[in-house]
């Protein structure tokens, strides 16, 4: 499995997020808290918007483990964003490669995974025939991630609208697809479907494993005015009337204080609109 983090609120810098909190994205790579295994070093990959320059986002990916990547423990205290994903890989489904690391990028959208289909190429090529052709000739890697996420995309384009709800829509698309699918291939393993996209400008995190009885992986959120870092640590400034809402979503807390993080209730969607305030809602069966 997986780990990784989605913020959308005032700009701060990436450092505040990767490497500054008690319990980090860096240290979750080599220390999660919330799995059997407590190693995710088969890469990462790091995303951020910077509306002033493009609609579309910056991706940076290595293979390397993100504990020991020189690179990223430079530039991450000298980028600063109002959008940011981040996340550290254990490879269950495609090889250690570029192409395979999260977060997925089309047009103005980012996409990434904790969790797998088991078996995916039993249905793999099923799953590829039902795809446009833009999003067919879009695939590059070997994830069943990046294939959901194609998945996504058609739904997703075939709506007019491009908010927090019309990702959701989109997401319950892509669950059917893949509940038919697995049907039609006599799959009956439970799927993880721990996901979140962005448009830089709207959120949607979902909390899902595709059986009604079974138990997603761990997701949380925060959400306030800011999130902070100084010397007393860092964590979630309350929400004052008159300021600007922060949220962030998370496989684990970034911190130890507990009253900042919620759980995100198992078969739920998080939605963070434009102003970055959270709402909750459920996947429909």
């Amino acid at each position: 499995m997986c780990r990784f983090l989605a913020y959308q609120g005032p700009a701060l810098p990436i450092d505040d997020l990767l490497y500054k909190p008690d319990h980090s994205l860096i240290k979750q790579s080599y220390q999660a808290h919330e799995l059997p295994e407590p190693l995710n070093g088969d890469g990462f990959g790091l995303g951020w918007y910077a509306p002033e320059v493009s609609s579309e986002p910056a991706v940076f990916t290595s293979i390397m483990p993100a504990w020991n990547n020189r690179n990223l423990r430079y530039m991450a205290p000298h980028l600063t964003s109002p959008s940011i994903f981040a996340h550290v890989r254990r490879a269950s489904c495609g090889q250690v490669a570029q192409a395979n690391c999260h977060p997925f990028h089309y047009g103005d959208l980012l996409m990434m995974h904790n969790g797998g289909v088991p078996h995916f190429g039993h249905i793999k090529r099923h799953l590829v025939q039902r795809l446009s052709d833009a999003r067919y000739h879009w695939l590059d890697g070997q994830t069943d991630t990046q294939h959901l996420f194609a998945l996504f995309l058609d739904h997703y384009f075939a709506n007019e609208r491009r908010d927090a709800d019309a990702m959701a829509d989109a997401f319950q698309g892509l669950f059917r697809d893949l509940a038919e699918l697995k049907a039609e291939a006599g799959l009956t393993q439970a799927a993880h479907l721990n996901m979140v996209v962005t448009n830089g400008r709207e959120s949607v995190g979902v909390r899902y494993v595709d059986e009604p009885d079974g138990t997603p992986l761990s997701l949380h959120y925060s959400a306030g005015s800011r999130y902070v870092c100084d010397t007393q640590g860092c964590r979630m400034r309350t929400a004052q009337s008159h300021e600007q809402s922060a949220a962030l979503i998370a496989s684990e807390p970034l911190t130890s204080e507990a009253p900042h993080w919620h759980d995100v209730p198992p078969h739920h969607f998080v939605l963070v609109n434009r102003a970055a305030e959270l709402s909750l809602r459920r996947v429909e069966p």
